[in-house]
């Protein structure tokens, strides 16, 4: 297969580069996280994430070297896989701790909701590109992607999954106030999510109604609900300017830090490289947003550019909310922090993702 020399000449060595650093800096945390536990299968998952690494570089190089106007014409199949991986899941998916989120296919599981980001973001952008005006959207224009976006968060939502499905609602408002909404319709939608949004408590569940609570007080129950950002922000605290060290945080290796490998890994890298380290992971993810949001704004076709917003918007609040969960400034709602938390499906859908990027930056030129 001939590849033009264009593609070369506009390959974004710079987003590729970066987004190994992430990586490496995540397995590197990773490590620490896993390593001081005792029992073997939690020391196995860093050999399961090199292997996620490795499925996810692979996914990533797939979805970089196929023209990304191609998921354009296939946006409706994908967004119905999409809906019927979420629907069987329910139906006959694996459940872990209550929750039943995961498809055994052979010796791994793999989380439909993960990719049902993915999928809103292209359908959006498709639905969006065709559709945009100066004037902005009205009601009626929103209700089609409103239905898109509200089937996938309600089944996602059942498995029961609030972070992830809060998380595709969250990106489709981003993407949705990206394109403009007219100014009346706007008004309207915040007026009803004002009034709405409360009503949210009556059908939480009794764990989702106490994170909430514990939130605005975690001194209400230290030992119960409160105990995991408690001991969260002891860690990060403890890690002071410039940390403990590697291998040296005590309340990883004692085990008092919960989830540290998942939902609390920044509480980990907090600890062990301090300020100066946590300052370094963000520096690194503000980057990689600029870095994309310049991208989307170098696209001169406008499906390329939403695709391009809708990752930014997935990678920037989805570590904005597991940072500051981990911190105390969030409700705990069990949201990974993408490059750095162990789980293979948010891997492979975070460096697909990046693909995606790469795809609209190095093919920029045939629209130029």
């Amino acid at each position: 297969m001939l590849i033009d020399r264009r593609f070369v000449k506009y390959f974004d060595w710079g987003l590729l580069g970066l987004t190994f650093l992430l990586a490496f800096l995540g397995l590197i945390t990773l490590y620490s996280a896993v390593t001081s536990s005792t029992a073997t299968p939690q020391k196995m998952l860093y050999i399961k994430q090199l292997i996620w690494y490795g499925a996810g570089t692979t996914a990533m190089i797939f979805s970089l070297f196929i023209n990304y106007k191609t998921l354009d014409r296939w946006t409706p199949v994908i967004y119905a896989v999409c809906i019927f991986l979420l629907i069987y899941v329910l139906l006959f998916g694996k459940t872990v701790a209550g929750a039943q989120r995961w498809i055994i296919i052979g010796p791994v599981s793999v989380q439909p909701s993960e990719f049902a980001k993915i999928a809103v973001i292209i359908t959006l952008a498709r639905y969006y590109s065709k559709l945009a005006n100066i004037g902005g959207l009205n009601l009626r224009e929103l209700f089609t992607p409103f239905i898109l976006t509200l089937l996938p968060f309600i089944l996602i939502v059942k498995q029961p999954d609030l972070g992830t499905g809060m998380m595709v609602l969250i990106i489709a408002g981003s993407i949705t106030v990206f394109v403009k909404i007219e100014r009346r319709s706007l008004l309207c939608l915040v007026t009803s999510c004002m009034i709405t949004v409360p009503l949210i408590w009556f059908f939480l569940k009794g764990y989702q109604k106490r994170r909430i609570l514990t939130f605005l007080n975690p001194d209400r129950d230290p030992l119960g609900a409160g105990y995991h950002i408690i001991q969260s922000k002891i860690a990060i605290g403890s890690g002071m300017i410039s940390g403990k060290g590697f291998l040296k945080g005590t309340q990883n290796a004692l085990a008092f830090l919960p989830e540290q490998h998942t939902d609390f890994i920044f509480s980990v890298l907090a600890e062990e490289w301090g300020f100066v380290g946590a300052l370094l992971l963000l520096s690194l993810f503000l980057i990689f947003i600029v870095w994309g949001l310049n991208i989307a704004y170098r696209c001169r076709e406008p499906f390329g550019t939403i695709v391009a917003v809708g990752v930014v918007a997935m990678i920037f609040w989805q570590a904005f909310i597991n940072i500051g969960m981990t911190m105390g400034l969030m409700p705990i709602v069990g949201v990974t922090l993408p490059f750095v938390s162990y789980g293979g499906s948010s891997v492979i859908t975070t460096m697909i993702s990046v693909g995606l990027l790469l795809n609209i930056s190095m093919r920029r030129f045939l629209y130029e």
